[in-house]
């Protein structure tokens, strides 16, 4: 159904003239006459009747103004839903523990005003799927992993290079050290039981391992932070590394210890990832703010994958 017709038919029934119709659509009276010409042969009915005194409904227009004007209700709140800058802004942090929640959270605070809705997707082809769909407006993840390329219509803006830090258990061999180099942790087992094939993190794990030499054991099921800290905490001869930002609360009878890794420093390279064609008012603000406070990357003394160096 054609909506300009509809929207100058609920006009002339309420100013009652063809004429006034046309001052208020901002169009010409015949284009009025036209519009509501072809809608009655669409809907095979006539709607209004012409008198000296202008135009007035026929029952068939009385019966259906009521629906035309719901009609024009729905299609302006199908625009207002879609229309930049109207509906939240959808944002993928990966998980709700780590960097990019934190980094999420900076924003709000700094734009509170801006609505937001925060999504978990799982893996690097999922998300960049989400934004090419439309079903998000920007993700964090470690590009460009080994594999398929990003798009590229998905634009990229490397925001964060978070460091690793080790965690232990109070009797872990390690957990008195104030620091430990990677050298220091080859022979030591890792446990990462999120590691699964194909992400972006699992890619970004093996890189270390191999080029560390460390034992990183993925074994078990993910039951989640939790339980790796359980584990972790009631496990001597196992650790597992963190980011520095990630947000973890504990029992205090653990004894966790939160280790920096030095010689070099580990990080995690956090990208934020959004489709070029994207209008979203709030995207800019969100990739100006981080973009504000990012802190550079590929500093001295640090380590990334091949795969991620260079990655704006």
């Amino acid at each position: 159904m054609d909506f300009d017709a509809v929207r100058t038919f609920v006009a002339v029934a309420e100013a009652g003239q063809f004429q006034d119709a046309a001052a208020e659509l901002s169009v010409t009276q015949q284009a009025v006459s036209k519009r509501v010409a072809a809608l009655e042969r669409s809907l095979d009915v006539r709607l209004f009747t012409r008198t000296p005194r202008g135009a007035e409904l026929t029952l068939d227009g009385q019966a259906f103004l009521p629906h035309a004007r719901e009609l024009l209700r729905a299609a302006d709140r199908a625009i207002a839903a879609v229309r930049p800058g109207r509906r939240s802004l959808r944002v993928d942090v990966i998980a709700s523990r780590i960097a990019p929640t934190d980094l999420v959270r900076g924003f709000h605070q700094a734009h509170p005003e801006i609505a937001l809705d925060v999504l978990k997707l799982f893996d690097v082809g999922t998300a960049v799927a989400a934004l090419r769909s439309g079903a998000i407006d920007a993700s964090f993840r470690a590009v460009a992993m080994p594999g398929p390329a990003v798009p590229e219509d998905i634009e990229t803006l490397r925001v964060l290079d978070e460091p690793l830090q080790l965690l232990t258990g109070p009797a872990h061999a390690l957990a008195s050290a104030r620091s430990v180099t990677m050298a220091q942790l080859a022979g030591h087992r890792i446990w990462m039981p999120g590691l699964a094939p194909g992400t972006e993190w699992t890619a970004y794990y093996d890189a270390l391992a191999a080029e560390f030499r460390l034992t990183i054991e993925a074994t078990g099921p993910n039951l989640g932070a939790d339980a790796l800290l359980d584990t972790v905490a009631d496990t001597p001869a196992l650790a597992t590394f963190i980011g520095a930002r990630t947000r973890l609360v504990w029992p205090v009878g653990h004894g966790l210890r939160r280790i920096p890794v030095s010689d070099p420093t580990p990080v995690y390279p956090h990208s934020l990832l959004w489709h070029r064609d994207n209008r979203h008012p709030a995207l800019a603000a969100l990739r100006d703010h981080l973009a504000a406070s990012a802190d550079g990357h590929d500093h001295p003394g640090t380590w990334v994958p091949s795969w991620a160096r260079g990655q704006a």
